[in-house]
């Protein structure tokens, strides 16, 4: 009974001590210790499921946690609580670097204790974002723990290889590259997800120059920072940001460059397989990642007949993706030489390289480009190219649902078509307005002549001159644009005559508008007598309506030039 007793007394000492260190008070976490038994300071707390210890850390209270080292053996120190993790652990993930010193110092030894589920503490703090504890710790973690001593031993140990894949996904590749230096056999291991380094390396779209899009000022004053600046210096002009960008893009270029060293000395086909190496390169085919790609094809041409599990090779799936920069090459002229087999090979539906242009995937890159119609005539243009590469007897090959390339084109796009359709007469039904607008008011001023019998006759001259282009774009813009509403709309409508009506069409209508403010500003000084002071302010407010008009239409223009006229979305040599 007084055993019971005790024990009930003990529950409640250890429940004081838990409030205690959840609440930060120091004063009477030591009180409590002074009255509790040496040995009951290493055991878990009931109905809590960890020592004290574990409490401390997980409430971030630091002083006490330098308390408590102090008083615990090294064995409770590595105690895990009831949901496997140890208090350094727990430290790791919360980032907080000063709780782990005080431990390690303590007992180094608990860098190296696991999660009960076999993770190492750096790898909880990759995990869990904690970068900068992860790099810390990596300094610090025994390198057996990551890697084996012996070459010819398989991996068994997932830790390294979770921690290089992890590094990979949170951009962290200063690891990366020190854990393939160590060891170059770990881009191959696989991490406890069964995933391995280069197949996350082939998954980082944005790691990679291609997986970026930067304006004319950026890309200039990106092409010319190197390692070797003076951070000072970037932070000083604001460009730090884009400093760090080129970072990782040349750890990325050199990380690649060891794994497809790697790869090259991987004996046999199953090692690569085992590996995920053509996993790999069809996810990096899918993602887009040209470097990837390339370099990996560079090391062996072999690489090009690699397909996924569903037997499209990288050829189909570049096109399926709209990736036009690993498209091109595979398109370029010596390679179509040496391997027209490519374009002839099926998927397991059917389908050929023909019909992967008819697919619309959630990942295709086509809803990058702004407006459905040129969207429409992007999806026409790939279409197109690879109709030229094939085979005449692909064109009409069906696939196992019944499908020709053209009519599968025509299913799966019917959707964009009717909203390309509806943002073509959108357009013009605007312009239209804006047209008629500019007619009526021109035609008008043609027989309202300013001023008196006096007036310059230079400035007379350009303002009938004006007025007359003005009238004539106009009514021309305006032709165009009806012409564009009664249209047919059929699908190859899209590819070049309604992109060249409607350039057309703004062109016209642009050129009317700036020789309407000729106009404008020729009546103006004529009536005041070219008075400068008064009429050039008269001038700019009056072009403000105007130039808001352009800045929002000019970019549609711009854009349907490029796409319609500019040079080729493949880079064929041709």
């Amino acid at each position: 009974m007084a055993k019971r007793q005790d024990d009930k007394e003990l529950c409640s000492m250890l429940l004081k001590l838990y409030n205690a260190v959840r609440d930060g008070n120091l004063d009477e976490t030591k009180g409590i210790i002074g009255s509790l038994p040496p040995e009951e300071l290493n055991s878990k707390i009931p109905d809590k499921g960890q020592t004290a210890l574990h409490t401390a850390v997980t409430y971030g209270h630091e002083h006490i946690v330098e308390e408590l080292v102090k008083l615990m053996s090294n064995q409770s120190l590595a105690l895990h609580d009831s949901d496997g993790y140890t208090a350094l652990s727990i430290a790791a993930v919360l980032g907080n670097w000063r709780m782990v010193v005080c431990m390690l110092r303590i007992d180094f030894e608990l860098i190296s204790i696991r999660h009960s589920k076999g993770n190492l503490p750096i790898v909880m703090a990759i995990d869990f974002g904690q970068i900068e504890m992860a790099r810390k710790l990596y300094y610090l973690t025994p390198k057996k723990d990551l890697i084996p001593h012996d070459d010819n031993q398989e991996i068994q140990d997932c830790n390294g290889a979770t921690l290089f894949t992890r590094a990979i996904y949170t951009g962290t590749l200063d690891i990366a590259l020190e854990l393939i230096r160590t060891c170059s056999r770990l881009a191959l291991a696989l991490d406890k997800n069964d995933e391995s380094p280069i197949l996350a390396l082939a998954s980082m779209h944005h790691s990679v120059p291609s997986g970026i899009q930067l304006g004319f000022w950026k890309q200039r004053i990106y092409s010319l920072l190197s390692r070797s600046c003076a951070v000072g210096v970037l932070n000083f002009f604001g460009i730090m940001q884009l400093y760090e960008m080129k970072k990782i893009h040349d750890q990325y270029n050199e990380l690649l460059s060891h794994m497809c060293k790697v790869v090259s000395e991987s004996k046999t086909v199953q090692q690569l397989k085992d590996g995920l190496v053509y996993d790999a390169i069809c996810r990096a085919t899918e993602k887009g990642i040209f470097e990837f790609v390339s370099k990996m094809l560079e090391e062996d041409l072999q690489f090009i007949w690699v397909h996924d599990k569903d037997e499209r090779n990288i050829f189909m799936l570049a096109v399926l993706h709209r990736h036009e920069k690993i498209f091109s090459i595979l398109y370029s002229r010596d390679m179509m030489m040496k391997n027209y087999s490519l374009t002839c090979l099926l998927d397991v539906n059917g389908n050929n390289i023909l019909h992967m242009a008819g697919m619309m995937e959630h990942s295709t890159r086509v809803n990058q480009i702004p407006g459905a119609a040129l969207q429409m005539q992007r999806e026409l243009q790939w279409f197109k190219e690879v109709e030229r590469i094939v085979h005449p007897k692909d064109k009409e090959t069906t696939n196992k649902k019944g499908f020709t390339p053209r009519q599968l084109f025509t299913q799966n796009h019917e959707k964009m078509m009717k909203e390309g359709e509806k943002w073509m007469k959108d357009t013009a039904t605007s312009c239209t307005v804006v047209g008629i607008l500019i007619v009526t008011i021109m035609f008008q001023v043609a027989f309202t002549l300013p001023g008196d019998n006096n007036r310059d006759p230079g400035l007379f001259r350009v303002f009938m001159i004006s007025d007359a282009l003005s009238f004539f774009l106009s009514s021309t813009s305006v032709l165009i644009f009806l012409g564009i509403l009664t249209s047919r709309y059929t699908e190859d409508d899209f590819l070049k005559n309604l992109p060249r009506q409607m350039i057309i069409g703004l062109f016209t209508l642009f050129c009317s508008i700036a020789t309407m403010m000729i106009t404008f500003s020729s009546a103006l000084l004529i009536i005041l007598d070219e008075q400068l002071r008064i009429s050039i302010p008269l001038i700019c407010l009056g072009g403000v309506p105007i130039f808001f008009f352009l800045w929002i239409q000019f970019p549609i223009l711009k854009d349907m030039i490029i796409s319609t006229y500019g040079p080729s979305i493949f880079e064929t040599g041709k």
